[in-house]
């Protein structure tokens, strides 16, 4: 990875890195969203194309024929952490901001992360993933998504005070913080920015949650998706309790435990007395009431559609979670790279 070192300036110049894969739908709006940030410093967005079977390529042709801020690069494989690395090769700016292609940028986004790093110290800076939908499926799955129901007290889902964090949704990040790490590892398909920002806290660096950073997000456009979305959650939390196992809390068991319990009060249910059937339809009974305040402000036909967006997430995220494979974990902990720490300068 190159950096250019300029001299510092009150808006240093910004590299905004996209891994994409079939984002026909949103690329466009989420690149348009970047160019029309109110920052004043230098900007270039560099586009990492995974093996598309939609027509996210030409929309990225298009894009670099239309602004020469935008470039494109190739992963090959699809997988994000190898697109992300390959964008930040590509990238030569001191600060770095990951953007995904369904991802739309509040206006003052980089200008206030800028000022975050400047004002923290941090390494990483990120926000809120604040799920909007375009239809009603998706308007569900956003109320679903920006409920503590849904997610648990999850800062960059439901908002919180800003300080110190584990992990941020996308994050801004110093370059330098980058390098010396080495980038992403690409075995973690999913979870790669824990494991990222796991790395850069071991070597002594801040990782900073603000809610005054916000990410519009579209949610997955139906039921099938969002399963296979919150199974892969639930599989790679696992591996990452393995890679670390102070990483778990009682928030992350809910789903396995729910999904365990419920399975097992229909099998008494059905085998040996209907009293079984009390647990999932205690579970139905909860979600049902969580969604009426989930669903405030919403047509009924959205809100109809919470309990199923809530029932599709901890029921994958719970069997993901159960199913996740011990030999997964192990390739992935054998890929284990330390934490990379400055080396003490050399005294005259």
């Amino acid at each position: 990875m190159n950096a250019t070192h300029a001299t510092p300036s009150r808006h240093p110049a910004v590299s905004v890195i996209m891994p994409v894969l079939n984002e026909e739908r949103h690329l466009r709006d989420s690149v348009r969203h970047i160019l029309e940030q109110e920052y004043d410093g230098e900007m270039e967005v560099v586009i990492a194309l995974g093996p598309s079977t939609d027509r996210t390529d030409e929309i990225a042709a298009e894009l670099v024929r239309e602004d020469p801020r935008v470039h494109t690069v190739p992963n090959p494989t699809g997988r994000t952490p190898a697109a992300l690395n390959a964008a930040i090769e590509a990238s030569r700016h001191p600060i770095v901001v990951r953007v995904d292609g369904h991802g739309m940028l509040s206006p003052n986004y980089i200008a206030t992360a800028v000022r975050l790093l400047e004002e923290t110290g941090a390494q990483n800076v990120g926000g809120i993933m604040h799920a909007e939908g375009e239809n009603a499926w998706e308007e569900a799955v956003a109320a679903a998504m920006t409920s503590k129901i849904g997610v648990g007290n999850a800062a960059f889902h439901t908002g919180g005070q800003a300080g110190p964090a584990e992990t941020v949704f996308l994050g801004v990040f110093r370059r330098e913080a980058l390098e010396q790490q080495g980038g992403y590892n690409i075995e973690f398909i999913r979870a790669q920015d824990w494991e990222l920002n796991f790395r850069i806290r071991e070597a002594g660096g801040l990782i900073w949650f603000s809610p005054e950073l916000k990410v519009r997000y579209r949610p997955r456009p139906s039921v099938r998706a969002l399963a296979k979305q919150y199974k892969d959650y639930g599989k790679w939390r696992h591996v990452v309790a393995r890679y670390h196992s102070g990483s778990i809390n009682a928030r992350y068991l809910a789903p396995p435990t729910a999904v365990c319990a419920i399975a097992a009060g229909i099998v008494v249910g059905a085998a040996v007395t209907p009293w079984g059937f009390v647990v999932p339809g205690a579970y139905l009974a909860a979600i049902a009431a969580g969604s009426v305040p989930a669903g405030k402000g919403l047509s009924l036909k959205a809100r109809a559609q919470i309990p199923v967006a809530l029932a599709t997430m901890h029921m994958s995220w719970g069997w993901g979670f159960l199913t996740s494979p011990r030999s997964l974990a192990k390739k992935v902990i054998a890929s284990r790279r330390p934490a990379v720490t400055k080396a003490p300068a050399e005294t005259a």
